[in-house]
């Protein structure tokens, strides 16, 4: 398995691409490997995988908390998913950049603690995985922000999404959202 580690504008998050080996059959590749990972200086023990399956126009998140590291991924279909800086404290708080993950491009999200993660579905299906280095962490110790906060100002590929209650319900920053 070959491992491409690409800085962002974010401090600390990556974007990663992983190799396949492809013939008539499909396709064959990795999708971690901890001493490949800690050769390019990524060396978070993880503990926990999680996986999520949605349907298009599904947006999860912005979601995060204070001590999980994240190594997503879209394991079929495509995502528009976006990572912003949740720590009120930072100089960078409520900067964002968007990514597209897809069982094509193998591209793979590296997010540290205190950014919110976010993706929208645009395909029919997808199915998104997560490797946490704490198990995950219950919704009440979370921080959740309004996915069209106008904080972060996010741009979506879609302006009617399908949202959670807790999506739904999260207020905006200025109404005493606190991080």
């Amino acid at each position: 398995m070959n491992l491409i580690v690409n800085d962002t504008t974010l401090k600390g998050v990556k974007y990663l691409t992983t190799d396949r080996f492809e013939d008539l059959r499909g396709e064959y590749g990795g999708v971690y490997d901890e001493q490949l990972y800690a050769a390019n200086g990524l060396t978070v023990k993880f503990v926990a995988d999680q996986v999520s399956f949605s349907y298009r126009n599904v947006l999860r998140g912005l979601h995060g908390d204070t001590k999980t590291t994240k190594l997503v991924q879209c394991l079929h279909g495509t995502v528009y998913s976006v990572v912003a800086d949740c720590n009120p404290e930072s100089p960078d708080f409520g900067k964002w950049q968007a990514f597209i993950l897809s069982d094509k491009n193998h591209k793979q999200l590296w997010v540290p603690p205190m950014y919110g993660l976010s993706y929208f579905a645009q395909t029919e299906t997808v199915v998104f995985t997560y490797k946490l280095s704490h198990s995950l962490v219950p919704p009440e110790e979370q921080f959740t922000y309004r996915w069209d906060d106008p904080l972060f100002g996010i741009h979506w590929p879609g302006e009617t999404p399908i949202l959670s209650l807790r999506d739904k319900a999260a207020p905006l920053y200025q109404q005493g959202m606190k991080g």
